[in-house]
């Protein structure tokens, strides 16, 4: 949408926002560091010595349910593309959350508890590394030796543990079918600002992950059938002919196939009947690998169109209890919004960029690369809900490479934006924007506790109280608040460029805000700064009205579209739309000039909602 010009402004209700001096957003001196160093540039583009690390995994673990150990070996090639000489590396052991007296930030029930990872052997370059018993989340381990700029070391390591019996995120669905997450050793992230990702994992929070190259095998009884992120490389030695042949016609298949029914798996005509079946799978540039495996879940397939230029087609499958109703729907679900958010008219409008997802269920509703996990759901409606959420989270973390840990808002609040889009084409626009503010605004624009205003920007791992809103809601709402303002083409046009230059590496909040402003040719500073960097909140007021001049006073403080719905003096009505724009010049305090005197004057904010609607109206005495 272009701008219009002043006095259409005017003649249209609409207040012109004067320009206003541009002030530098405040920046961490670890993130002043990297701008410094010209990791980073200050037009939103990585900086000419931008580099991030890597690795390739050769993965094998194996699960025999009922049995509940899990037992695996990898060999990882470690690349340091930094500038820096690194003497150790961190390792990310996820699943030592569930070791009693590990530091989370919630309760653990005994099904939870386990003993945690045991390391049987680590090799570094060759040499044996004794590992301690008492290891956590992110232990540091001494390399041998230095490790150079741009060179390699190689990590021989295996372990086992034993799956939970509570799952949340991964663990047991039931005694036959697991789940199986965050389930490797794997090496931390080191990059250009923070160095080692050392943030211990706690439960609550997510993830922070490089870009990696993987082969996965899987070893699982006979009559197991085992889902996986990536290509299942030998279909035809896992599978019998039959469930082979379904399984790939749902390659090109707008029809959804079942690939094992529940009398399939009775008669065991899925799976080949040696005693060990090896599943492999590989997947590059990618960053994780997950795994369900189950005797008894059903198996659908279909496919859709995803890049038509392309003519690319991405696998959609379901995994599922039979007996699950809204999991039947699944498919079906699955290729509608994978299409709609590959759809260029649509949101984000980026081709799907894998070649498969899968949808798991479990009790997570929760996303993975290429799967989700997700419970079953009563309402179908919801579950196509949750599902659409998952599936949006593809391109927020895992095609942007979003450092969940510390800066949640930047994937979780693009999924819930992406989800009140998809959920306006699947049910209109009045159910979304009513389901978006029940469920993402309402708790907290009614929760007058000090941790829910604390600033968008704050680090997520900072967060305990405050979490949830500062992750999804309030960035949601700042998105849309910006979409209103550029308009969608410019806003899609800024968003392509930020994700095009930025997919595949590890963008902060200052490559958002930097890159929206560049690409939009406009300096959006002051907006950045009112909503991630301040206290605010939503709260509106209708001020003082003098003939045509309406005064609406900005309590809150947030930058917040809103409509100035009039009835004039004489007995005509309209509806008069004000863009975030309106507050540039003035944040507290917005002049807008009316057509012609006003009877009575409501302010109505839509999803933004008021913390107190009692002073949004006016009527002449």
């Amino acid at each position: 949408m272009i701008r219009p010009l002043l006095g259409l402004l005017l003649a249209a209700g609409l207040a012109a926002p004067a320009a206003a001096q541009t002030t530098p957003l405040y920046q961490p001196r670890d993130i002043q560091r990297a701008f410094q160093k010209g990791t980073r540039a200050m037009d939103g583009r990585p900086g000419p010595n931008y580099w991030q690390n890597r690795a390739r995994y050769n993965i094998t673990v194996q699960a025999a349910p009922p049995a509940r150990d899990i037992r695996g070996r990898e060999t990882i090639t470690y690349f340091n593309n930094s500038p820096d000489t690194l003497r150790q590396v961190v390792l990310r052991i996820i699943q030592n959350i569930h070791k009693p007296g590990a530091s989370r930030d919630g309760d653990a029930s005994p099904d939870y508890l386990t003993s945690g990872v045991v390391i049987d052997t680590l090799l570094v370059g060759g040499q044996l590394k004794p590992m301690p018993a008492n290891l956590g989340t992110a232990p540091g381990v001494r390399l041998p030796k230095p490790l150079a700029p741009h060179d390699s070391v190689k990590f021989a390591v295996a372990w086992h543990y034993p799956i939970s019996v509570e799952s949340g995120r991964e663990g047991m669905i039931d005694p036959t079918t697991y789940f199986l997450a965050y389930f490797y050793p794997r090496i931390a992230v080191y990059d250009d600002y923070a160095g080692w990702d050392r943030l211990p994992f706690v439960d609550s929070k997510e993830f922070y992950n490089d870009f990696n190259d993987y082969t996965l095998r899987v070893q699982a009884p006979a009559n197991y059938i085992v889902w996986a992120t990536g290509t299942l490389q030998n279909p035809d030695q896992v599978l019998q002919k039959a469930a082979a042949k379904r399984l790939k016609q749902s390659m090109t298949s707008d029809k959804v196939i079942h690939v094992a029914t529940a009398a399939d798996l009775a008669k065991k005509s899925i799976t080949n009947q040696q005693a060990m079946n090896t599943w492999v799978w590989t997947a590059k540039d990618i960053s994780d690998v997950t795994v369900g495996l189950s005797d008894h879940y059903v198996w659908d397939a279909a496919s859709v169109v995803v890049d038509a230029k392309a003519k690319r087609r991405a696998s959609m499958q379901a995994a599922y209890a039979d007996s699950t109703v809204d999991f039947r729907e699944s498919v079906k679900n699955g290729q509608f919004a994978l299409g709609w958010f590959s759809d260029p008219k649509n949101w984000p409008g980026i081709p799907y960029p894998f070649p498969k997802m899968t949808a798991f269920q479990g009790f997570a509703d929760m996303e993975y690369p290429m799967m989700v996990n997700d419970s079953p759901q009563k309402d179908p409606k919801f579950a196509q809900f949750v599902q659409d959420h998952e599936i949006a989270h593809t391109y927020f973390p895992f095609y942007m490479g979003i450092n969940e840990s510390r800066y949640a808002y930047m994937d979780e609040g693009w999924a819930t934006t992406f989800e009140r889009l998809i959920n306006t084409a699947e049910n209109g626009a009045a159910t979304a924007d009513e389901f978006y503010k029940q469920f993402r605004v309402s708790r907290w624009i009614n929760d007058r506790s000090t941790a829910e205003d604390l600033p968008i920007i704050t680090p997520s791992s900072e967060l305990r109280a405050g979490y949830g809103n500062n992750a999804y809601g309030k960035p949601s709402l700042s998105y849309f608040a910006l979409k209103d303002m550029l308009g969608d083409d410019l806003f899609k046009k800024s968003l392509h460029e930020y994700m095009a230059r930025w997919h595949g590496k590890h963008p902060i909040p200052w490559d958002y805000f930097n890159s929206m402003s560049s690409a939009s040719g406009q300096d959006l500073n002051w907006f950045f700064q009112n909503w991630f960097f301040t206290n605010n909140y939503i709260d509106l007021a209708v001020g003082a009205v003098n003939g045509t001049t309406l005064t609406v006073q900005n309590i809150g403080g947030f930058a917040v579209p809103f409509d100035v719905v009039v009835e004039y003096a004489d007995g005509s009505k309209a509806t008069l739309h004000q863009s975030p724009a309106v507050w540039q010049a003035n944040q507290r305090l917005a002049t807008i000039t009316l057509p012609k005197a006003a009877k009575t004057v409501a302010l109505q904010g839509g999803i933004f909602m008021d913390a107190n609607e009692k002073d949004n109206t006016w009527a002449q005495r």
